[in-house]
């Protein structure tokens, strides 16, 4: 989407009332200074670790952006295996779906 479009939907949540005057003008300060929003979601930047994996390294990047160690996201994955039957058909996926961290350098 470019900076144009941004600013126009910006002006159109800003109208609904949805965003505060202030809210409005630091959002259209950022779009203009080409940084990041600050609440721009993690999900998107998920993506399969190359160091920290087992099978997929999904753990692993789950670990990375939720600041929760890998082990723990493993753990999970298992027992949703054993109790529900639907966390190795997720991992599957995730494997599958998203990407891979691109390697620096190569």
């Amino acid at each position: 989407m470019s900076v144009a479009e941004e600013i126009k939907r910006l002006h159109e949540l800003h109208q609904a009332g949805a965003l505060s005057d202030q809210e409005f003008a630091a959002a259209k300060a950022r779009l203009l200074n080409n940084e990041a929003p600050a609440d721009s979601g993690d999900i998107s930047r998920l993506r399969r670790s190359h160091t920290d994996r087992w099978l997929g390294g999904v753990c692993g990047g789950l670990g990375r952006i939720t600041g929760v160690d890998s082990w723990i996201w493993r753990l999970l994955f298992v027992m949703f295996v054993l109790t529900f039957g639907f966390g190795l058909a997720i991992y599957i996926l995730l494997w599958i779906f998203v990407p891979e961290d691109e390697l620096i350098g190569h």
